[in-house]
């Protein structure tokens, strides 16, 4: 069978497909073959329309898919190691359990995608758009998200060991259970997020908006959390030993039962 793939930018031909295949078979599987003929073939597949593609546990190990649209697209358990990204739109695609590590996703649209328990430690995803995005379980260690859009995301038991999250918009994102080990949130917006019982010993927190975030019997042990905004943030039971509250805004938290709190200086707005 012949299979026509389009350029998403400009609607014409990129490429024909030519593989073995029942006419019945649904458009999904037929681009998901053609996007597999292509890799066998090396044709160049950056900027194609693959929107809802089925490429479930494809082999894409180092793909150029720069700038295609996968929107909606099954890439459950694929193997996208080391594979190129670059603004390519995975919106609503679904990436749960595939393999991510190293690969390049600078500014690309992942609005609404499932990730969960994806692996993509060591991943650029800076600039990326991931509002709403399913990221439970998800191993992003050292990964690259100096600002990324991550509002509302989920990523309760998420792995964020040593993460770049400077600047990242965390707004109302639910990182409850999360290991943010000694990771770079500095200047991070996370206001209203749930860090209930998350880990961020050693973090850089520093000049982070907090407020009214969810910290109940987190861990911040050793974080710096300098001048950072925990106005009415919940910090019952939390793990404040040798952390770094210098000039911090803590008007109306809540340090109740808070470990390692001895003495709070006024801070920058002159508040208590």
């Amino acid at each position: 069978m012949k299979y026509d793939i389009q350029n998403r930018h400009t609607g014409e031909i990129q490429f024909t497909a030519d593989f073995a295949c029942a006419d019945d078979v649904s458009d999904p599987v037929k681009i998901g073959l053609a996007v597999r003929w292509a890799i066998e073939n090396g044709v160049d597949l950056s900027s194609a329309l693959l929107s809802e593609a089925n490429l479930h546990g494809a082999n894409l190990r180092e793909a150029n898919l720069s700038g295609a649209d996968l929107s909606g697209a099954n890439l459950r358990y694929a193997n996208l190691n080391k594979a190129n990204l670059h603004v390519a739109n995975l919106r609503e695609a679904n990436l749960s359990g595939a393999n991510l590590r190293e690969a390049n996703l600078n500014e690309a649209n992942l609005s609404y995608a499932d990730l969960h328990g994806a692996l993509l430690s060591g991943a650029n995803l800076r600039y990326a758009n991931l509002h709403v995005a399913n990221l439970r379980k998800a191993n992003l260690t050292e990964a690259n998200l100096r600002e990324a859009n991550l509002h509302v995301a989920n990523l309760r038991y998420a792995d964020l060991h040593g993460a770049n999250l400077r600047y990242a918009n965390l707004r109302y994102a639910d990182l409850s259970y999360v290991d943010l080990r000694y990771a770079d949130l500095c200047e991070a917006n996370l206001s209203g997020a749930n860090l209930r019982e998350a880990n961020l010993s050693g973090a850089n927190l520093s000049n982070a908006d907090l407020s009214k975030a969810d910290l109940t019997e987190a861990n911040l042990r050793e974080a710096n959390l300098r001048y950072v905004d925990l106005r009415k943030a919940n910090l019952s039971e939390a793990n404040l030993r040798g952390a770094n509250l210098h000039g911090a805004l803590l008007s109306k938290a809540n340090l109740s039962k808070a470990h390692g709190i001895l003495r709070v200086g006024p801070s920058v707005d002159g508040h208590c």
